[in-house]
């Protein structure tokens, strides 16, 4: 198959990499992968370095490059309004995001272009399906995180993010209040091998795929209970869902770092959870089956 990729992000973020690692693995079962990002963002120089083919987005590429492939997988919202306007056939849209979809004509005229959904959790799933989408037009497919290396570190680890949905500065407090210092971390997939702990707080998720990239390396998890979050981490097993207050934080942090025992019992069940539930090869075999019964 010929696959058109479009994503309109500025950072490298979980969707990002989801995108990349989707690309590699289509490239290696012999599919053909074009992407269409935006020149200066962080994607766009990772798909060169790794020898991709990835072009600059723009209305008039994608519109004349979408009739020449079997499939157009529009990975964001803003690709997928793009998607839409240009009226691309065969489209694939991948919804990542956990607040509702908007009910108004443009965005149902919007949601009625595209032939199916890939929701990235069933939590997102019965968002679209509130918003009208039928659910045979909608497919859950989890994010996957390769295999890493085992990590053994010591690190706090809070993602830096300056997005007001994301709880940076609540994670911050609630460590402190334990009496631990964090690592805030810019480079996630390089702090990992360092890391004791993944602090993840967050006030809206779609799935939570840092959680899942920390599973993968054996690093323990506490994640706020909202979203997608608990569907990968299994409370009491795989890490720790908490509630969005300093204090409930605190008591978790506390506890973890506390009892190294207890987080590396979790840490190993979270590490076989992540390779048998959440790996590359299954998230790209679910989304080849999209592609085929749209193309």
């Amino acid at each position: 198959m010929r696959i058109l990729h479009l994503d309109s992000g500025n950072e490298m973020r979980g969707g990002q990499w989801q995108v990349l690692r989707l690309i590699e693995a289509l490239n290696a079962g012999g599919h053909e992968n074009i992407l269409l990002a935006r020149a200066e963002s962080p994607l766009f120089a990772q798909a060169r370095r790794r020898g991709l083919e990835v072009h600059a987005r723009g209305l008039l590429s994608l519109a004349r490059r979408s009739r020449k492939v079997d499939v157009t997988h529009a990975h964001d919202a803003r690709s997928h309004t793009a998607a839409a306007i240009t009226e691309a056939p065969h489209l694939v849209v991948s919804r990542r995001v956990a607040f509702p979809v908007r009910q108004n004509p443009v965005s149902r005229l919007k949601y009625g272009r595209a032939a199916h959904y890939i929701a990235v959790s069933h939590y997102v799933e019965r968002m679209l399906r509130e918003a009208g989408i039928a659910p045979s037009k909608i497919t859950v497919v989890y994010d996957g995180v390769p295999a890493r290396p085992l990590s053994h570190g010591e690190d706090i680890l809070v993602i830096e993010s300056q997005d007001p949905a994301k709880g940076m500065a609540l994670a911050i407090e609630g460590a402190k209040r334990a009496g631990f210092p964090v690592h805030v971390s810019c480079d996630l997939e390089r702090d990992l091998a360092h890391a004791g702990l993944l602090l993840y707080i967050t006030y809206s998720e779609g799935l939570g795929s840092a959680a899942l990239a920390a599973m993968s390396a054996g690093v323990p998890v506490i994640a706020s209970r909202v979203g997608g979050l608990p569907e990968i981490v299994e409370h009491e097993r795989t890490g720790l869902l908490t509630e969005n207050t300093a204090e409930a934080i605190a008591a978790a942090v506390g506890r973890l770092m506390r009892d190294r025992s207890l987080a590396q019992s979790m840490a190993v069940e979270a590490r076989c959870r992540a390779q048998q539930r959440f790996s590359v090869e299954q998230m790209t075999a679910a989304t080849i089956r999209v592609y085929e019964a749209v193309r």
